[in-house]
């Protein structure tokens, strides 16, 4: 059974309870006040009734059933009727319905007055009062019967009318009731739908927000955690893709120098070679060791940045920069390399700070020509250090630049291959940035040469300005 429904019989449910126990309340109590009034100004018409009647008995006893028709007759009661008895014996009856009524089982002590319901064959209702008129040997009772039909009528009517406004209410409230439960529940419904369109993989549905209540706020919160899922559905679906890419180029980097190591390796075994091919054999077997060897420790250092960062201390990082390049200089010759730092503490990994500008200086060298020239500028930053290393080489087209550092890329595979690189270097930056909280930033024109701006927000020292 859906929710609406649950809601519409709800409300059907007690609409009818509250409705049912007030009409019924109401008839009742309005019944009853009906049957006591009728019965005060009975009571009020009997006792003048019976005080008249005491005070004609003083003449003769015979001349009571002629008084009673008159003052019957001429009483605002009309429909009753009265009857004289003594014990048993029945000396006088007028009006209708006072034949078939009962008479008292006790009789009325003098002053007294009994009153008692009496429904006729007919279908009729009375009110029977009861009194002695007269006192003595043989003491004369007044019965009289007033027809109380009107008061249950008027109850019939009230409770038809009751059934019919009650069926129309119940009606009204099962057409409101549904439609209001549908617009509450609709949200509901939009939650559900989009809920079944995610769990089929259609991870951009959403559902519309009406409202500012909880249903609404419900649905805002559902949006916020599917913008989420979304996000991290993508995330890792690019993360896979990554993977991919990684081996696949990986197997394909592994690929060549293992078939020179074949090919080589099956030529060294040919007896008929001489010296000089056997020399040369060797050098393309050390070479192409020495590629892989390269190859595996740039993933190894990949790997560790990864799944062990080491914690940062403070160092200085112009210090670091000068001896870096005072012990690249002669390695680098004729390339000129030039260092301008400010001083100043930060937080950093020594070893892989030193890594992470090996790399780009490694890249810048092999960008440039035998005159080129490798810039390096240091500036302090609030919460680290900023750094620039620039170079006058070949530059970088427009559309390699997003992809630098992905594992295994290069601009210029050829070149890359025989400058002895295995296109894991910037991939290493990259991890080593992200280790420091910073940002890697390529600019480059083509033929003018390139500038890489790292910016490590380890955080500096606590007294250091």
């Amino acid at each position: 059974m859906k929710f609406r429904v649950k809601m519409t019989l709800c409300m059907l449910g007690l609409l009818s309870l509250l409705f049912g126990l007030g009409g019924t309340l109401l008839i009742t109590t309005s019944f009853a006040n009906s049957v006591e009034q009728e019965r005060d100004r009975a009571f009020d018409a009997y006792q003048t009734s019976l005080s008249l009647l005491q005070f004609a008995q003083q003449g003769s006893t015979d001349e009571l059933p002629d008084l009673l028709g008159q003052m019957y007759g001429q009483n605002a009661m009309s429909g009753a009727g009265f009857r004289l008895f003594s014990g048993e014996q029945i000396e006088y009856t007028s009006g209708s319905g006072i034949a078939e009524a009962p008479q008292p089982e006790t009789l009325p002590a003098a002053g007294q007055c009994q009153a008692e319901f009496w429904d006729g064959e007919d279908g009729r209702h009375f009110l029977l009062l009861s009194g002695r008129v007269t006192d003595g040997d043989t003491p004369l009772f007044l019965q009289v019967a007033y027809d109380i039909s009107g008061i249950y009528e008027t109850r019939r009517f009230q409770l038809a009318v009751f059934v019919r406004v009650f069926a129309v209410a119940v009606l009204l409230c099962a057409l409101l009731a549904y439609t209001l439960s549908r617009l509450l529940t609709a949200p509901v419904e939009g939650l559900s739908r989009a809920s079944r369109a995610i769990a089929s993989g259609q991870y951009a549905s959403r559902v519309h927000v009406r409202s500012k209540d909880e249903v609404g706020q419900v649905a805002a919160d559902f949006n916020r955690m599917a913008a989420a899922l979304e996000h991290n559905i993508e995330a890792l679906q690019q993360s896979v893709e990554r993977q991919e890419r990684f081996l696949g180029s990986f197997a394909h980097e592994l690929k060549t120098p293992m078939t020179s190591l074949v090919g080589y390796a099956e030529m060294l075994c040919n007896e008929d070679m001489d010296k000089a091919e056997r020399t040369e054999a060797a050098r393309y077997i050390f070479s192409a060791s020495k590629r892989l060897e390269t190859l595996s420790r740039k993933l190894l250092q990949l790997l560790v940045v990864q799944n062990d960062p080491l914690p940062l201390v403070p160092a200085e990082p112009r210090a670091l920069l000068t001896d870096m390049v005072s012990e690249l200089r002669p390695i680098y010759a004729p390339v000129r390399l030039a260092v301008r730092g400010e001083p100043g503490v930060c937080l950093l990994e020594p070893d892989l700070f030193r890594s992470l500008m090996l790399n780009l200086l490694d890249n810048a060298r092999k960008a440039v020509d035998a005159d080129g020239i490798i810039g390096i500028s240091q500036t302090m930053l609030p919460d680290g250090c900023r750094i620039e290393v620039r170079d006058n080489g070949r530059g970088i087209p427009p559309a390699a630049l997003d992809q630098l550092t992905q594992p295994f890329f290069r601009v210029d595979k050829a070149r890359s291959r025989k400058a002895g690189g295995a296109g894991l270097g910037l991939a290493l930056c990259r991890e080593i940035v992200q280790l420091h909280n910073g940002t890697l930033h390529f600019s480059s024109t083509e033929g003018r040469g390139t500038c890489v701006t790292i910016e490590l927000k380890g955080g500096r020292p606590c007294g250091t300005d």
